[in-house]
């Protein structure tokens, strides 16, 4: 599909696609960083695709996502909620298998 609507940008088609409301594959939605429940359900989603094989097409969707937070991170106004997203993209790019067993550890201690 990104082949066809070239020159569109991997990120604004899965804006579109997440737009439009249909049910979407792990690496086609990739990370919502729109809040915390949608970050950790979406890297939860990405963790299990990379079970499945995914591995390096999830390890870069994590990377390209982590970087965006940090680069979002700069605003003032959203600088401690991308940095709390920045963390927990960084232990899920630590260690994917891990990762949701670490998520509900985190949510049994707070």
């Amino acid at each position: 599909m990104l082949r066809e609507l070239a020159p569109v940008s991997e990120g604004y088609l899965r804006k579109l696609l997440r737009a439009s409301g249909a049910r979407l594959a792990p690496t086609v939605e990739g990370v919502v960083q729109d809040t915390m429940e949608n970050l950790e359900r979406t890297l939860g989603a990405l963790a299990r695709a990379y079970q499945a094989g995914e591995r390096g097409r999830c390890r870069q969707i994590v990377i390209t996502a982590k970087d965006h937070a940090r680069w979002a991170g700069r605003k003032e106004d959203k600088k401690t909620l991308k940095l709390q997203m920045t963390e927990i993209m960084l232990v899920w790019l630590e260690n994917p298998a891990l990762f949701e067993a670490w998520l509900r550890a985190k949510h049994r201690d707070h």
